[in-house]
C-alpha cells in the first residue's frame, strides 16, 4: 500500500500528463473542449479515476466520452512513461458533476435574491409594531405598568426581617 502524499502526486501527475497528451498527441475530430479538472488514484496505485467537462451541448458530451474511450490505451500508455511507476494504472474517465452542481447553485442563489426583494419590496412602508425603537433608553421613567416598581410587602419587605404581605 502506498500512503495517501504517494497517490494524490500521482493523481496530480496524470491529470498533467493525460491534459498535454489530449492537447498535441489525440487528433480526434470527436474530441471537443475537453478540459481534465481532476484525477484520483486508488490507494494501491493500481486504478486512476480521471474527471473531465466537456463545453457544448449533450451530443458534444457523447461525442468526447467516446472519444476518451477510444484513446484511452494511448493515454494510458503515455502516462506510464511519464510517471515511470511500476504499475501503470488503468484509467476511467468519468464526466464531472461540478458545472452542473454550480448552476444548480447559482439557480438556487437567483431564487433566494428574488425573494429577498420581495421581502424588501414588503419592507418598503410598512410601520413598526409598537413604535419605530422599542427598545428601552437608559434614564426613561418607568410608566405605571412596568415592572420596575416593588410592590408593598414584596422583596423589600422581607430584607427588613417582616414576613411580607400575603394576599389572600
Amino acid at each position: 500500500m502506498a500512503d495517501n502524499a504517494r497517490a494524490r502526486k500521482l493523481a496530480d501527475r496524470i491529470q498533467v500528463v493525460v491534459a498535454e497528451t489530449l492537447d498535441r498527441r489525440i487528433k480526434d475530430p470527436r474530441l471537443g473542449f475537453v478540459t481534465i479538472t481532476d484525477a484520483r488514484v486508488t490507494g494501491d496505485l493500481r486504478e486512476a479515476t480521471v474527471f473531465y467537462t466537456v463545453y457544448g451541448d449533450d451530443e458534444e458530451r457523447a461525442a468526447s466520452a467516446a472519444a476518451l474511450e477510444s484513446a484511452k490505451g494511448v493515454l494510458r500508455s503515455e502516462v506510464g512513461r511519464q510517471t515511470g511507476v511500476r504499475y501503470t494504472p488503468s484509467l476511467t474517465f468519468v464526466p464531472d458533476a461540478l458545472p452542473d452542481n454550480a448552476r444548480t447553485i447559482d439557480d438556487l442563489l437567483a431564487r433566494a435574491r428574488a425573494r429577498d426583494e420581495q421581502v424588501r419590496e414588503s419592507a418598503t412602508g410598512a410601520d413598526y409594531a409598537g413604535g419605530p425603537d422599542p427598545y428601552r433608553k437608559p434614564g426613561e421613567e418607568f410608566g405605571d405598568d412596568d415592572l420596575g416598581e416593588e410592590e408593598p410587602g414584596g422583596a423589600a419587605g422581607r430584607e427588613n426581617g417582616g414576613e411580607g404581605v400575603s394576599r389572600a
